[in-house]
């Protein structure tokens, strides 16, 4: 009898590490689904084509040559169109292997570093790499929306993106103050907005040096003084960028997990004290 109660309450925590599992996992591919960038390297005698490919056009990438003898070759490219190139000689370099490495900011999906092995002056290498994950058919959106009272927001962007969609509804006529406020308290930007027909919207720009700190911005909404007229919403920000929030639906799923082995426990009594 004591070893069927070890086994059902075994097979609850499987469950529940599995489910926990499947969470993570729901997350991570949300976040890999969108954006980055790919690097290539085609060499043929002293030359090197570099080429490459991003999402972001509001930095410019920097490409570093180096070895273990230090570094050889600085470059700054614009991304224009989400793409970047530049040819580097390799006649003057000495026998060995050197990575070439390309970044957009300081998140890990815009870094990149390719090998390429030189000899006698030329190279016939070509490497590529990317944390770009398949062809996206899905957008991923980090949406957040808050209601209380007569006054809407929701607060959400692409994931990737640069700028924040906000929105709302309301049932009264007056101005709506807009305040965005940084992780470390900082006030970011603040604007009024007229509601027309009940409804409101507007685009907010992410990048400048008030948009570095990463983290949860806050997107503050209040018409008048009422407190059913003041919300709120949070939207993740890193390196500039919209970052998807942990799924709705991953959390149900969580939820419903933990209701269930909380009632088949209830129901069979299980216990993880043996009883004699």
């Amino acid at each position: 009898m004591n070893s069927r109660r070890y086994t059902m309450t075994s097979l609850s925590i499987v469950f529940l590490a599995l489910t926990i599992m499947s969470v993570s996992a729901i997350g991570q591919n949300a976040y890999a689904a969108g954006g980055g960038m790919s690097l290539s390297a085609d060499c043929s005698g002293s030359s090197c084509d570099i080429n490459g490919t991003t999402d972001r056009n509001d930095e410019d990438v920097t490409v570093v040559v180096s070895s273990g003898n230090g570094i050889h070759i600085v470059d700054q490219l614009s991304a224009s169109d989400g793409s970047f190139s530049t040819t580097i000689n390799v006649s003057n370099l000495y026998d060995g292997t050197y990575k070439i490495a390309a970044n957009q900011g300081s998140s890990s999906k815009y870094s990149l570093n390719v090998s390429v092995d030189v000899s006698g002056g030329s190279s016939d290498s070509s490497v590529s790499d990317s944390t770009q994950i398949g062809a996206v058919t899905e957008t991923v959106e980090a949406e957040t929306t808050t209601v209380t009272g007569g006054l809407s927001l929701t607060a959400g962007g692409m994931e990737g993106s640069t700028t924040i969609d906000v929105s709302g509804t309301t049932d009264r006529n007056g101005d709506i103050t807009l305040k965005i406020t940084a992780p470390n308290g900082n006030v970011v930007s603040v604007s009024q907005i007229s509601p027309s027909d009940g409804s409101f919207m507007a685009t907010i720009e992410t990048g400048g040096a008030l948009w570095s700190q990463d983290g949860m911005y806050t997107i503050s909404a209040h018409q008048g003084a009422a407190s059913n007229y003041q919300t709120s919403a949070d939207v993740e920000i890193i390196d500039g960028h919209v970052i998807p929030e942990f799924g709705v639906i991953a959390a149900m799923i969580l939820a419903v997990a933990i209701v269930s082995i909380i009632v088949v426990t209830a129901k069979t009594r299980l216990s993880l004290v043996p009883r004699y």
